[in-house]
């Protein structure tokens, strides 16, 4: 059985940056869109109600000029499930064994608003039913035509640049810069930051993961925090519990390096290597991104999932998989796309004990964090 997790990919943006040192910070966030993005040939367009697709809708496949001003600039992270460089004694104490997907487990969009004032988050369950545009085999050669899929299938298709394709046609919003992490950095990465302080109010005690923690705040280490953004089968919520304590995880670590920024250039050795110029990221924009998110108050962080309608009927060799809800999910890529914040001014909203499953309730960072 796959088992899942969230990449620590966020602070990667605020680690990296600090490799150049703090002097000639822009106040502006440069965009250098990876050159793998544009191309693909035929994307594919939405193909019926329940995909998650903006057709009609003034979001499928419009594009933005690269470094467009006063949109802002939204990420991609990907968690990726490949624990091929964790030890066996590792997989048996992390409880991480069985078969991995190599695809993305973990999606989330990240936007950082023109002014550097607001961060915005959404995530995208894994199970989500998508268009995989048409691509070439990178094994093969061979031309795929588009095909509908779960939404985490297009990395183990055509790698990380698909996968931004993908989401691009789906959510209508343009995409800059991708980040992606597999277990062994997410472990090495937490443990290089001196761990990550939790919260639950309920008991986790999760069958698949075997995390066991009471009610309370928890310290916990890299390996321990892998299986807390992973465990999804004790709350009745499944993927949609664990979304949610992926969030709280990344706003814990948030205000772990706020508070200890000397883990800052440590933990972006061990997370971000040389791969940041694979993913499209320059050290100027690392820099400018970082210096702006290791500033910013939770408060002006905010949190969400796309908006869910239900199930789609099974498919053949798909299974069972998510429909968008296609009134509420355009309008959040709206917001994104436009610049706009996901919650009202003032908002004091606080994310449900366990999320309903057809729920939309985008919160702010400070309800996620622990008091």
């Amino acid at each position: 059985m796959r088992k899942r997790w969230v990449g620590a990919a966020l602070v990667a943006l605020l680690a990296g940056a600090v490799l150049e040192g703090t002097s000639g910070v822009s106040r502006g966030l440069p965009v250098a869109r990876v050159v793998a993005f544009e191309g693909g040939g035929e994307a594919g367009r939405p193909s019926g109600v329940g995909w998650a697709g903006l057709a009609g809708r003034g979001g499928g496949g419009e594009r933005r000029p690269s470094g467009a001003d006063g949109v802002g600039t939204t990420i991609l992270l990907m968690g990726i499930d490949d624990r091929s460089t964790l030890t066996r004694d590792e997989l048996r104490k992390f409880h991480a064994g069985g078969e991995a997907c190599h695809c993305t487990d973990t999606l989330m969009l990240v936007h950082v608003s023109a002014k550097q004032d607001r961060v915005s988050v959404v995530s995208l369950p894994r199970d989500s039913l998508a268009r995989i545009p048409a691509h070439r085999d990178p094994g093969t050669g061979e031309w795929v035509p588009p095909h509908d899929a779960k939404i985490n299938s297009a990395f183990k298709e055509g790698g990380p640049a698909l996968s931004v394709r993908t989401v691009e046609e789906a959510t209508g919003v343009p995409i800059d810069h991708y980040l992606q992490i597999d277990f062994r950095r997410f472990i090495d990465a937490v443990n290089s930051a001196g761990g990550v302080d939790v919260c639950t109010s309920r008991e986790i005690n999760d069958p698949a993961t075997k995390l066991k923690l009471p009610p309370g705040t928890h310290h916990l280490d890299g390996g321990r925090s892998l299986q807390y953004v992973r465990s999804r089968k004790f709350d009745g919520a499944a993927d949609l519990g664990r979304v949610q304590r992926q969030q709280r995880f990344l706003v814990a670590t948030l205000k772990r390096l706020q508070s200890h920024p000397t883990d800052l250039l440590k933990l972006s050795r061990t997370l971000l290597g040389t791969i940041k110029v694979d993913q499209g990221f320059k050290d100027t924009d690392l820099l400018s991104l970082a210096t702006t998110l290791t500033h910013l108050p939770a408060s002006s962080t905010e949190f969400a999932t796309v908006p869910i309608a239900g199930f789609n009927d099974p498919l053949p060799n798909i299974g069972s998989t998510l429909a968008w809800d296609p009134d509420r999910a355009p309008e959040v890529f709206a917001h994104l796309r436009e610049d706009r914040p996901l919650t009202p001014p003032n908002s004091e909203s606080r994310p449900s004990d366990v999320p309903e499953f057809t729920a939309y309730e985008p919160v702010r960072g400070t309800s996620m964090a622990c008091n």
